[in-house]
C-alpha cells in the first residue's frame, strides 16, 4: 500500500484499536490455487507476540484452509470507513479554485503468517469469545448454550480455525492532512452534515491536531 508520510499511522495502540473497532477483515492469501480473498470477522489478541495475533474461523467447505500451508504469508485488510470529498467543501477552493475531488479513508493492513487449526476446542474458544464481544451490546446477549447442544456441535464440526501471527502493521489515515486546517475542517463539517460521521469525526480531529 502506498502511504505518503502525512497519511501514515504508525502507532501500534491506534492500529490495534482500529482492528478491535472494525474487526470484519479481508483475508488475502496466495495459495496453491492462486490469489484469493475471504471476508471474515477476527478476534485480536493484542498482547500476544510483538504485534498481536488474529484469530478467526472459516467454513470447512471453504477451500482456503486447505489451499494455504502453515507459515504462509497472508494479508488482512481492516477498513474503518471511507467517504467521497467534494472540492466545494474546501474554503480555499472558492478563492483560488485549485482543488479537486478525492476519497478519504482509514485502513489497517496486518501482514502475518497463517496457521490452520482443525481443532474443536480452539474453534469453540474463538466462537465463544467473538459471540461474547459482539453480543455485549444486546439487551439479552445470545450465548452458545441458548441453542440445542447437538445443533451447535454439528455447526462446530463444520468450521475450521485460523490463526495469524502479525509480523507487520501498516496504517493509513487519509483525512486531507495535506490541506490547510480550514480546508480539513470545512470538508469534515460538510461531510458530517451529510450524515457521514465516521470519516467526518476523524477529519475534524485531524483539523484540531493541525491547529495546535
Amino acid at each position: 500500500m502506498y502511504v505518503p508520510a502525512h497519511f501514515a499511522e504508525n502507532r501500534k495502540d491506534v492500529l490495534h484499536d482500529c482492528i478491535a473497532q472494525y474487526p470484519f477483515g479481508t483475508l488475502v492469501t496466495q495459495g496453491k490455487s492462486g490469489l484469493d480473498a475471504n471476508h471474515i470477522p477476527f478476534e485480536l489478541a493484542a498482547a500476544e507476540g510483538e504485534l498481536g495475533v488474529l484469530r478467526a474461523h472459516v467454513a470447512r467447505a471453504n477451500p482456503v484452509w486447505q489451499d494455504v500451508a502453515n507459515g504462509d504469508e497472508v494479508l488482512v485488510i481492516f477498513r474503518a470507513g471511507d467517504a467521497y470529498i467534494s472540492p466545494n467543501w474546501y474554503p480555499s477552493k472558492h478563492e483560488a479554485h485549485k482543488q479537486v475531488p478525492t476519497w478519504n479513508y482509514v485502513v489497517v493492513h496486518a501482514h502475518g503468517r497463517i496457521r490452520i487449526l482443525d481443532d474443536e476446542r480452539y474453534v469453540r474458544g474463538v466462537i465463544g469469545r467473538l459471540t461474547r464481544t459482539h453480543e455485549a451490546t444486546q439487551p439479552t446477549p445470545w450465548k452458545m448454550a441458548d441453542a440445542p447442544k447437538d445443533y451447535t456441535d454439528a455447526l462446530v464440526k463444520a468450521i475450521v480455525g485460523v490463526e495469524i501471527e502479525i509480523t507487520r502493521l501498516v496504517g493509513k489515515s487519509k483525512l486531507s492532512q495535506n490541506k490547510e486546517e480550514r480546508d480539513i475542517r470545512g470538508a469534515g463539517e460538510a461531510l458530517k452534515s451529510s450524515g457521514e460521521s465516521r470519516i467526518a469525526d476523524a477529519m475534524l480531529a485531524a483539523a484540531d491536531q493541525k491547529a495546535q
